[in-house]
């Protein structure tokens, strides 16, 4: 009887040593965690510390060098560029500063004269000052449309009114057809060119301008070139490739020209495209309001 009452007492006796025992790992178990957790903590701290203290050089370097590209593109826009003065001269009083010479000797004449056709980089900012690229809207409401329908291929121009004021003319090396105070523009142009740079002159030729269609990639927007107010011209025989942010040395050269007449120069486009020249909307109101269109 006596020994069936210590039974009892026994096993809870054990069972509290063995709870204890288990608390006892248990904690020890915890403690090793949090312990393990914490450096883990403490190395990601480290880490991230590092990182950040790098990103924030990154960031320095980034605004330095952000800083020396605005310093550069400023210097290259003041600067003229490596071409002999007496080239660009005799075409304007204010040499071509805009543009840097990439292409190599192989692009340049006996005398290291720049080809006509020769590639060159150039800061669209120097271009087209003054002169607003017309849209739709104004050449619609000047001219009007020039057929009832479009597509994407050249169509003739139907308007009776805008046929009216539309010219064939050789100017120079090149059959053109427009309306008439762009021909008388375009012949202003040409006689310069031909004065002051006779072999560029003799070497224009042109990819078209009367042409009524929808601008290439719209369903809806109407091509300069359907009014007769737009030209594409090309340098012996070669057309200036499109979007590729540079120019033929030839066309930098016809640029000054066209903008000192008034014309919009498709090179500062958001998609460069420098063989393109159109009549600007302020030339055009003048011409409106003189009666010539």
């Amino acid at each position: 009887m006596r020994e069936g009452a210590l039974i009892g007492p026994i096993i809870i006796a054990i069972g509290l040593i063995v709870a204890a025992i288990a608390f006892a790992l248990v904690g020890a178990l915890l403690e090793t965690a949090d312990g393990s957790a914490e450096l883990r903590m403490e190395r990601m701290e480290t880490d991230l510390s590092a990182l950040r203290a790098e990103q924030n050089g990154l960031r320095s370097d980034l605004q330095d060098a952000q800083a020396e590209i605005e310093r550069l593109s400023k210097d290259i826009a003041m600067r003229p560029a490596s071409m002999p003065t007496a080239t660009v001269s005799t075409l304007s009083d204010d040499p071509i500063s805009s543009a840097e010479i990439i292409g190599g000797d192989e692009d340049r004449d006996e005398q290291g004269v720049e080809a006509p056709t020769e590639k060159m980089m150039l800061a669209k900012s120097r271009y087209n000052q003054g002169i607003t690229q017309p849209g739709n809207r104004v050449m619609l409401e000047v001219l009007g449309h020039p057929r009832s329908s479009y597509a994407t291929d050249c169509q003739p121009v139907t308007n009776p009114r805008l046929k009216s004021l539309m010219e064939t003319r050789q100017i120079g090396p090149i059959k053109v057809t427009m309306v008439r105070p762009a021909l008388d523009s375009l012949e202003r142009i040409y006689a310069r060119l031909a004065a002051d740079e006779p072999e560029l002159a003799a070497g224009l030729g042109t990819a078209g301008a009367i042409c009524a269609r929808l601008i290439r990639g719209s369903t809806s927007s109407v091509s300069n070139h359907s009014w007769g107010t737009a030209i594409d011209l090309k340098i012996e025989g070669q057309l200036d490739p499109f979007a590729d942010g540079s120019t033929q040395f030839g066309l930098l050269l016809l640029a000054e020209l066209f903008n000192e007449e008034g014309w919009f120069w498709g090179a500062t486009y958001r998609r460069e495209d420098s063989m393109h020249f159109e009549v600007g909307v302020e030339t055009l109101r003048k011409w409106q309001a003189e009666g010539q269109l």
